[in-house]
């Protein structure tokens, strides 16, 4: 019988490689960028033609290397970065696989030039679809380029489903991206067709490099996020939620630096913004991830695009609770300001120095003689509230205008009392009932027989809510008692609109996560003060104290800002000071 099982030549092993490594000249990009990256590169250039596809050149100032390693690195399974199978559990770089340039190589025009800093001279490897034609000398200062030509040349049916340069253009750009964001430290530059499309300096944090990248006015709307807990780290920034639209949105997660997808994480930290933005809009997110050791398995996909975490629930709260905590603070209230200050970059351990100088939320009201940015001594005993509340005025009966310490504050009083009747109905679920009110004659209430069963299914969380509830025959109910949250309050009308809600469904009920959320976000919506009641002072003091004490003071239930920032700098530029 003849032998039908054959072992591969060298350069059709390489083209299979080349499979997994080489989609399009974006991913040759990726590649070479994390080797110099790797390599301890702090400037990096990139120039391509045609989107990469007549052309790619990627050169660093990195450690570069003799020829006998520069003949190696062109060999399958040759690698800096592993000796042993344990390593696999701890690779702290980019890549490891040993076939990112045997697999390039293989399907072009290849050009290695490196030279390490301790030797005279470099050397220059060409390569032809996996050949080498050519070793020799070559002056060059300590680093590497890469020169990459007719990519696929030797593979017609591949070159095949290439796209536009312009698409690919974009996909190089895109693939450069993570990286930089990755390592702000390192200076990128991308140049295509001699035209420089990024042009990226070493930055301190990761906020200014993404000042580079997309816009002061856009990392003006992000916030720091910090957490840790059980040997996980999580750190980075998020979008405000006043600034979060509906679609497109920008995400990333690194894990050790490197850059990975992973959709769960991702719907955990948008889960902590739940009741701050509407259901439908996509936050930003920069994340960076710190593990145990062992705790990640960064070798389940063939570009090291995903991961595998060891305690993966345990992430996911950490990640949620994280991006909850930084919604608490004043950084997520709306403001007028059209260019905030930037934030942090919180992918760093704070310094003593910082932690002194953060602020409880109340300072937001002290006054102070030194203008806005004088900082209120912890150490000083803490005024009474009377002694630190704001002068407060209604505003064409639906705002609370008060004056804070560094400029002024509109607040919604609708949107205000909605977060604050939210969050009090929660925490009374915890009992077995909330404070109401009998009524001397009882109401009674004709409903459809979809709203009686939709009554009937929750009649448990309506009496913890305050509405006392007993079937009348068919499909009557009355109500022999009802909560009063404000002396406004009409209960019939508050009851017969959250039943509405309740039996067909609105967007806000929808995005509850159980019938607790369900019932306790609709009633928060339809009992608050409404826009258009006229508040005494005694009231208006009342509501400012009770939004304050809050844990998400600055967001409403339907996820829009109960508050908006003036600071005095935006008021001076606007009258001309």
């Amino acid at each position: 019988m003849p032998r039908r099982i054959q072992i591969l030549p060298d350069a059709v092993a390489n083209q299979i490689a080349a499979g997994e490594v080489v989609e399009r000249p974006a991913s040759v990009v990726k590649e070479l960028v994390e080797n110099a990256v790797d390599a301890g590169a702090k400037r990096i250039l990139v120039e391509i033609e045609r989107g990469g596809k007549r052309s790619i050149r990627v050169a660093d100032d990195g450690v570069g290397m003799g020829r006998e390693d520069a003949l190696l690195s062109l060999d399958r399974h040759a690698t800096s970065k592993i000796r042993k199978a344990d390593d696999l559990r701890a690779v702290a770089t980019f890549g490891f696989r040993g076939e990112a340039l045997p697999s390039i190589a293989s399907v072009s025009i290849f050009t290695l030039e490196t030279r390490p800093a301790d030797e005279a001279v470099g050397t220059r490897v060409a390569v032809r679809g996996g050949t080498i034609s050519d070793v020799r000398d070559h002056p060059r200062t300590p680093g590497t380029t890469v020169v990459v030509e007719r990519l696929f040349f030797n593979a017609p049916a591949r070159s095949k489903f290439l796209k536009g340069p312009g698409a690919e253009t974009r996909a190089v750009s895109e693939a450069l991206t993570p990286i930089a964001l990755a390592n702000p430290g390192v200076a990128i530059t991308l140049e295509s067709d001699g035209r420089t499309l990024m042009e990226l300096p070493g930055e301190d944090d990761l906020a200014e490099r993404i000042v580079r990248i997309w816009g002061e006015e856009e990392a003006g709307a992000l916030m720091a996020v910090q957490g840790e807990g059980e040997g996980l780290r999580v750190r980075g920034l998020v979008q405000r939620p006043d600034r979060t639209r509906p679609g497109f949105r920008r995400a990333q997660l690194f894990i050790g630096g490197r850059p990975f997808r992973d959709p769960d994480l991702l719907a955990a930290a948008t889960r902590g913004y739940r009741t701050t933005i509407p259901p439908d809009h996509r936050p930003w997110i920069f994340l960076f991830l710190e593990v145990e050791e062992g705790g990640v398995d960064v070798n389940v996909h063939p570009t090291k695009a995903e991961v595998r975490f060891r305690r993966k629930s345990r992430i996911e709260a950490l990640v949620e609770q994280s991006v909850r905590h930084a919604l608490e603070g004043e950084d997520s209230a709306a403001t007028f300001e059209r260019s905030p200050a930037r934030p942090p970059a919180e992918v760093r351990e704070p310094s003593p120095e910082e932690d002194q100088d953060e602020e409880s939320q109340m300072a937001l009201f002290f006054s102070s003689p030194d203008g806005p940015s004088a900082v209120v001594d912890e150490k000083e005993p803490v005024p009474a509230l009377e002694e630190i509340r704001p002068r407060l005025w209604q505003v064409h009966q639906s705002w609370i205008l008060a004056e804070v310490r560094d400029g002024i504050l509109l607040i919604d009083q609708h949107a205000a009392h909605e977060r604050v009747l939210y969050e009090r109905i929660v925490a009374g679920f915890d009992r077995d009932q909330a404070e109401s009110q009998r009524l001397l004659f009882p109401l009674t209430i004709r409903l459809t027989r979809a709203e009686a069963t939709m009554v009937e299914d929750l009649q448990g969380l309506l009496h913890r809510t305050g509405f006392e509830v007993e079937f009348f025959g068919g499909d009557a109910v009355i109500l022999h008692a009802v909560p009063t949250p404000h002396p406004y309050f009409d209960a019939e009308r508050c009851f017969r609109e959250m039943v509405e809600e309740l039996t067909h469904g609105s967007e806000l009920v929808r995005s509850a996560r159980n019938q607790h959320e369900r019932v306790a976000m609709s009633f928060a919506c339809k009992a608050a003060i409404k826009a258009g009641q006229a508040l005494s002072d005694r009231e208006i003091q009342e509501l400012f104290d009770q939004l304050f004490a809050t844990e998400l003071p600055w967001h409403d239930v339907h996820g829009r800002p109960t508050t908006v920032r003036l600071t005095r700098n935006e008021l001076e530029r606007k009258f001309g000071r």
